[in-house]
């Protein structure tokens, strides 16, 4: 009986699940109000600026306005505390080259008028690309309270960062390969601002021979490299190529956090292993997955369940991964709704759903309190049920 209150989780009702959406909404709706409301002068009551990473890529929009390297450490550190500067605090640039024109324009602005316009319009690139993934799933509901409630979702608010982009240009484009291949594939090129969400998208279209889509997504993100060579110069390349030995060293290191982190490798740095074995077990974790994705998407036409694998994977495959990314998950979790929907919930379906769905607002404080890294096994559980529903359709 007890195993069942969990395996099964019929206890999660419907109401259940509206009441605990409502709930989660009211807290994060209510967070985001006291930070606003809390501040001075754009200032949270932590000594925080608004928006905290966004001045990563508002400071270089200004420096690439100003002819400046982005990716000169010292200068960017320089840039930052023109704006404002809190001791010990640095907020590091390592895009690649390709982000540089979408960073730019921001320069143009004033930093809070930057913010909301980067907010409200990678925010709405995102919810056109759920609302595109419901759409084809055949779900309705009220995707103004899941939004408000998914706690990435917030954690990206307050953090100014790209995870809205990301996702919205991953999943639309993913969601997109069967129909409309060209327009997939330039929606994945622009994706390579943050190569490493994309490891397993190549795997699943080389397995699934989506050429045109390939073709697509190589002429793009070709396209938008050629656009930053041309407006940046071609010194930008080696720049970034110089700046990526800091980040890998501060991925390594723990620098940026392990607790903050949400990668196989950084929950197991966090639980004392060494560097080397942690990232021995994060290769071999990347390769099982590309091995899964290309088994599933072998000679098989590119679904909305494979897409939700991709993407269930996409934040398993990398080391450097952090809890506002987790907005890529609501592909897959909406997939997996809809398949248990149309077909009855299958064991701890509902239970990975809601863990899934509400981790994000936990993993941060649990590793940094008590030293537990709880999103591998939340991400690993998700990536194998999704994996499940895809095998059952094609079976």
């Amino acid at each position: 009986m007890r195993a069942d209150f969990l395996r099964r989780a019929e206890w999660l009702g419907a109401e259940r699940a509206r009441a605990y959406l409502m709930l989660l909404g009211g807290v994060n709706v209510a967070m985001l109000a006291a930070i606003l409301l809390g501040s001075e002068g754009g200032v949270d009551a932590n000594g925080f600026l608004i928006g905290t990473d966004f001045i990563s890529f508002w400071t270089s929009g200004q420096m690439l306005r100003r002819g400046a390297n982005v990716y000169d450490i010292a200068a960017h550190v320089a840039a930052q505390r023109e704006f404002y500067a809190l001791p010990g605090e640095y907020t590091a640039f390592f895009y690649p080259p390709n982000f540089l024109p979408f960073v730019w324009p921001l320069g143009w602005l004033g930093y809070f008028p930057a913010l909301a316009a980067w907010l409200a319009v990678t925010g709405a690139a995102f919810l056109a690309a759920m609302r595109a993934w419901f759409r084809r799933l055949g779900l309705d509901g009220p995707g103004w309270l899941l939004a408000l409630a998914f706690p990435p979702v917030i954690v990206t608010l307050t953090h100014g960062q790209t995870a809205f982009l990301v996702a919205a240009l991953l999943g639309g484009g993913l969601l997109l390969v069967e129909k409309r291949p060209w327009l997939a594939g330039v929606l994945i090129g622009l994706a390579t601002i943050k190569p490493q969400f994309g490891l397993l998208v190549p795997v699943a279209l080389l397995a699934s021979a989506q050429w045109r889509a390939i073709a697509g997504a190589a002429l793009s993100a070709l396209a938008l490299a050629a656009a930053s060579t041309l407006a940046f110069g071609p010194q930008v390349w080696g720049d970034w190529l110089a700046v990526t030995q800091a980040a890998s060293n501060a991925t390594a290191t723990g620098e940026i956090g392990f607790a903050k982190m949400v990668s196989l490798f950084a929950g197991l740095r966090l639980l004392g292993a060494p560097s080397g074995a942690a990232f021995a077990v994060q290769v071999a974790a990347s390769l099982a997955l590309a091995v899964t994705v290309a088994a599933a998407a072998w000679r098989r036409g590119f679904t909305p369940g494979l897409a939700a694998l991709v993407l269930a994977g996409a934040p398993l495959a990398t080391p450097f991964v952090l809890d506002y990314d987790m907005v890529l998950t609501a592909f897959p979790l909406a997939y997996l709704y809809a398949r248990a929907r149309a077909t009855g919930f299958g064991d701890w379906e509902r239970l990975a759903i809601l863990a899934a769905f509400a981790a994000a607002a936990f993993a941060r404080p649990l590793a940094l309190a008590a030293g537990l890294p709880i999103m591998p096994a939340v991400l690993l559980a998700l990536f194998v049920l999704v994996r499940r529903r895809v095998l059952a359709e094609r079976g």
